[in-house]
């Protein structure tokens, strides 16, 4: 690992728990203490240009790793549930870690009923959550079909930026978020949520040195 990746790493572990774990602005400083200590710990004591041994990463929810079900259901509004019997099947695969085995049940349910909106933004998230968080091309795929069922929901651009935001690109998500966010209707489901995680994106790239909102265009396709 290099200087460059250290720190990189740093500013998205900061990024992803001010947006994603959504603490209060009096915990933002000491989060930044913390990641800043550990830089200092790996300056100390690590070998950057040492090569890296391959590790197998932990499945499961122990592992920590990012609630898309949880998180799905907060931007979905009880209406807007899926009425797929196999939803709760790849939940439970997408809950335990097993992002390829709900990918695959979530593929059937929207090949079954392409205007299933929320097997849509499901199967996206599993997909970027099979990537490692990474914005791939069937994701990206599967969240433009959500838009297209639902052109004003919030939901498809929020988790399209969280990939972005996860691989750094926090300018790209704040514009897309705040684009979603002035195009849906006051009181729509999930737009409040999105308003909170969009005051958080504002605050951090202010308090990072004001990056440009405008950094590049936002993917579309």
């Amino acid at each position: 690992m290099t200087w460059v990746t250290a720190i990189a790493l740093a500013v998205i572990c900061f990024a992803l728990a001010v947006l994603i774990f959504r603490p209060g602005r009096s915990v933002w400083a000491s989060l930044a203490a913390a990641l800043t200590f550990g830089l200092v710990g790996y300056a100390v004591q690590a070998s950057p240009d040492m090569a890296s041994a391959p590790k197998e990463a932990a499945a499961g929810p122990d592992a920590g790793q990012y609630d898309i079900v949880g998180a799905r259901r907060e931007f979905i509004g009880d209406n807007e549930r899926s009425r797929a019997d196999a939803m709760y099947q790849a939940d439970a695969y997408a809950a335990r870690g097993r992002y390829s085995e709900a990918a695959t049940i979530l593929s059937g349910i929207t090949s079954a009923n392409a205007g299933d909106f929320e097997a849509w933004i499901a199967l996206g998230n599993a997909l970027a959550e099979h990537a490692d968080g990474v914005l791939t091309a069937p994701a990206l795929y599967a969240y433009n079909q959500a838009r297209m069922v639902k052109p004003d929901h919030v939901a498809p651009s929020y988790f399209l930026g969280v990939s972005l935001v996860r691989q750094g690109r926090l300018a790209e998500a704040q514009q897309i978020w705040r684009g979603a966010y002035d195009a849906a209707p006051e009181g729509a489901p999930g737009r409040a949520a999105l308003g909170e995680r969009l005051e958080r994106i504002d605050g951090m790239l202010g308090a990072m040195g004001g990056l440009p909102a405008q950094h590049s265009a936002p993917p579309t396709e």
